[in-house]
């Protein structure tokens, strides 16, 4: 089965936008990461990369709507709830960011349960 095309090029591009923000320029890497979603709309990595980067750029209110349908797409998110929970700091919004850093920590507690769980019952 070839490779999907599509993923490679999210991929290649979402490569490009990190060396960006690696060198300190948030700013260069999202038309990067614009492009990869516009290749792969469901690129979670590529997805988070553009909410860092559009928060370092304080885009904030378009972080914060990505952030909010980031969740909405998946609730269960934990990353997307931290994301959240520090975009709606940076915009006063103390009650609403202490929210949602308590259901990241939820999120992030049935995680660790749940691999725990899965990591003692082993192979039948």
């Amino acid at each position: 089965m070839p490779a999907d095309t599509t993923s490679t090029e999210a991929d290649s591009l979402l490569d490009l936008a990190l060396d960006q923000m690696a060198a300190g320029n948030p700013s260069a890497a999202i038309p990067y990461l614009r492009q990869a979603l516009t290749q792969n709309p469901n690129h979670p990595a590529a997805t988070h990369a553009l909410l860092r980067a559009l928060e370092d750029t304080n885009q904030l209110p378009e972080a914060l709507a990505l952030a909010r349908n980031l969740i909405a797409i998946d609730p269960d998110d934990p990353l997307a709830h931290t994301r959240l929970s520090i975009l709606l700091q940076k915009s006063g919004d103390i009650s609403a960011a202490e929210a949602a850093s308590a259901r990241a920590r939820i999120l992030d507690w049935k995680r660790q349960l749940n691999s725990s769980i899965q990591s003692t019952e082993g192979p039948a």
